[in-house]
């Protein structure tokens, strides 16, 4: 009960400050607000641009790998010459790896490019054409809502057709159903047999909304899939096999294809999802520790005006803490009581700014920038918990201050 009517008349005290100095909180409040605006700020825009980058790489599963000229991460000191000299990796070589995999369930090829496609009076330019072995839809996910994957006849032959995103339907033909339709590609027919969900554009990419996907065998006959320095194999694990086992097993046999001497070093990169994610951890983290260092400034800035409010409350009310003081109150009551005020400033601060941030994010999502915000709940818990450590620090010497205060001299105080 005690601790109740402390409470009560903490928060009492607060908002009678806060009602009577408007301004004067107000100005006290901003660098708490700024502080605490700006850590929310960042992490918001953090979490959000996380969730787009995590969200782009879902359809790359994490018992994949992946065969390229470039390493994902470069790392050591080895010369960057080295990787020019590679020869990419071919589908020639995913033909004579395959069968030596014991480990491996499937295994696809792919290269891309960008070409103009055209359907009627409709052209869509800078498509993302990628040509991909028969296996691609066993490797990498894809979200065919309507038609269907190419046949294993259509992909050996080579056949003129092709599997498009949402977007090259919508704007080759004017409808997401464009399955049976033609489309042409440097004048070459091929017949549209599949189209993927929508995805959405994002920030950071467009998913495979403007991607258009064709047999390999058929990509020769509209662009050199050869000359693609970024073309790569990609080898999904059997259900249960050890990531580092399959990865030995494909080094060893990939040296044996490609006729890599014993003893030299490999003339390819095999590259793991972690790889990317373990980038993607570190930018964020880096971000999240930048959006730090600039809020502590602030918030310190904050604390000084907190502190500097509650020592003219202190001196403001020093009659009131010596006949408190005079009727028994302790110290710790004092000592509680100005705290419990310091803290109270600080959530207001806090929760002001997580309002600004709340109609930062509502004007952002309605403006359709290709990101959607959103706020974290840890991130609020963390913005309130940021309110409360500042106001304990920045309420604790204007409430020693008032407790260790003499009640006589206080009470004689004008």
């Amino acid at each position: 009960m005690l601790w109740f009517r402390l409470f009560r008349e903490s928060l009492s005290f607060a908002w009678h400050a806060i009602w009577t100095n408007r301004l004067r909180t107000f100005l006290s409040l901003l660098g708490v607000m700024v502080g605490i605006f700006v850590i929310s700020a960042v992490f918001t825009v953090v979490d959000s641009l996380e969730t787009e980058l995590r969200d782009t790489f879902n359809m790359l599963d994490d018992d994949v790998l992946f065969v390229t000229k470039w390493p994902w991460s470069a790392g050591g000191d080895y010369p960057w010459w080295k990787y020019v000299q590679r020869r990419p990796p071919t589908e020639r070589d995913l033909e004579l790896l395959m069968p030596r995999l014991t480990l491996a369930s499937a295994g696809m090829y792919q290269s891309k490019t960008f070409l103009d496609a055209e359907a009627g009076n409709n052209r869509m330019p800078g498509v993302v054409v990628g040509a991909g072995s028969h296996q691609y839809d066993q490797v990498i996910s894809l979200n065919i809502v309507h038609g269907r994957y190419f046949s294993a006849s259509e992909s050996a032959a080579g056949s003129p057709v092709a599997v498009v995103g949402y977007e090259v339907a919508q704007q080759l033909f004017g409808r997401h159903n464009a399955v049976g339709q033609t489309l042409k590609v440097r004048g070459i027919r091929i017949e549209v047999i599949g189209v993927l969900g929508q995805e959405g554009e994002s920030v950071v990419s467009t998913g495979l909304d403007e991607f258009m996907l064709v047999p390999s065998a058929f990509a020769p006959r509209i662009y050199d899939s050869r000359a693609d320095d970024n073309a790569q194999i990609a080898i999904k694990a059997k259900p249960g096999v050890d990531m580092a086992a399959l990865e030995d097993e494909l080094v060893q046999q990939l040296r044996a294809v490609r006729r890599v001497r014993p003893g030299r070093e490999d003339d390819f990169s095999v590259n793991r999802m972690e790889m990317l994610t373990g980038i993607l951890d570190s930018i964020f983290t880096n971000l999240a520790a930048g959006g730090w260092f600039i809020a502590i400034f602030a918030i310190l800035v904050g604390c000084f005006s907190i502190a500097n409010i509650m020592f003219v409350s202190v001196r403001e009310r020093t009659k009131i803490i010596g006949v408190q003081k005079a009727i028994g109150a302790k110290n710790a009551f004092i000592l509680i009581q100005f705290l419990f005020e310091a803290v109270t400033l600080c959530v207001f601060g806090a929760l002001l700014a997580l309002l600004a941030i709340q109609v930062l994010v509502w004007g952002v999502n309605l403006a359709d920038v290709g990101m959607t915000l959103h706020i974290a709940p840890k991130r609020v818990l963390i913005a309130l918990a940021v309110a409360v450590t500042s106001g304990l620090v920045a309420g604790l010497a204007p409430a020693r201050q008032a407790a260790r205060m003499p009640p006589v001299e206080a009470m004689r105080t004008s």
